[in-house]
């Protein structure tokens, strides 16, 4: 099945200690080109993150969103340093005394002093983390992937149509063929009729010799029977079951390489509005391609 290059999705997953909500958005892109934003305390995690993805989706643009809430504590510890308290205690106190100022020296004037109070991150479980974590990545994976497939699945019946409609052009091309030389060689002998006098006689072989020089400079019989075998193969690699946008971008390029070459050589105005035709629906979908991983 193919899947498309976009799409959303959104995991939730806690334990006693932590909530992590995880959010994906995926687009179009040549490569894989995964985004992470992630809170900078755990951002050791962001390799493991990318990996993860990288096994799920091999080809877009990937922006990841993890959001960490702390359940029932908080995330600082705060820490108070005792003896330096004390030592500007008794620096405040041996200051009124020098300066003999009457005034009680109160906590908050400890409080401002620096380096009093410290906050610091708590250590973190690492493999609850990562665990606790790796749950709502897996259910947004989820969900994105279920959400390419569903694009990808309407990508394919579209594509499937056009290139019926592409077939039917083609096999329209090959009926009509032959009869441009047949049409070129009775306008050939009417044409040289008229220029010659009655009294002049047709010569046969090199008008033979013309038409032959025509047919086979106008023969479109390989390029016909590559189109249906690119028709077909692009047909299986859209039931295929792993990444085929790059195999249908190469694909796409011989097909449309094959109707140029036919529009150059057929020499016929029927035969020129179905090559326009073809390349309308090529180009349909050249675009719809991009958009599959």
């Amino acid at each position: 099945m193919i899947k498309s290059m976009t799409g959303y999705g959104k995991g939730e997953s806690s334990n006693d200690s932590y909530r992590f909500k995880v959010e994906i958005k995926a687009v179009n892109h040549r490569y894989s080109d995964i985004s992470i934003k992630i809170p900078r305390h755990i951002s050791y995690l962001e390799e493991k993150i990318k990996k993860t993805i990288k096994d799920i989706i091999s080809r877009g643009k990937v922006d990841v969103y993890i959001n960490l809430e702390y359940i029932n504590e908080s995330a600082i510890d705060v820490k108070v340093d005792i003896p330096l308290a004390k030592a500007y205690k008794e620096a405040l106190d041996n200051l009124t005394k020098e300066l003999n100022i009457d005034d009680d020296i109160k906590l908050g004037n400890i409080l401002n002093m620096s380096e009093v109070i410290k906050t610091e991150k708590k250590d973190l479980d690492e493999d609850i983390i990562w665990n606790t974590l790796k749950e709502a990545l897996d259910i947004a994976l989820d969900n994105i992937i279920e959400m390419r497939i569903a694009e990808g699945t309407e990508l394919k019946n579209d594509i499937l149509l056009k290139l019926d409609k592409i077939e039917s052009d083609v096999k329209f091309i090959e009926e009509r063929a032959p009869e441009v030389v047949l049409e070129y060689k009775e306008k050939l002998r009417e044409r040289i009729k008229n220029l010659l006098d009655d009294n002049i006689s047709l010569d046969e072989e090199r008008l033979c010799n013309e038409i032959v020089f025509f047919a086979d400079k106008s023969s479109i019989d390989e390029e016909i029977v590559r189109l249906y075998s690119h028709i077909k193969q692009f047909r299986a690699i859209l039931n295929e079951d792993v990444s085929v946008g790059r195999k249908l971008d190469f694909l796409i390029q011989e097909l449309n390489r094959e109707i140029n070459t036919i529009g150059s050589k057929a020499n016929d105005i029927i035969i020129a509005k179905y090559v326009v035709n073809i390349k309308s629906e090529i180009e349909k979908i050249r675009e719809q391609i991009q958009n599959v991983e």
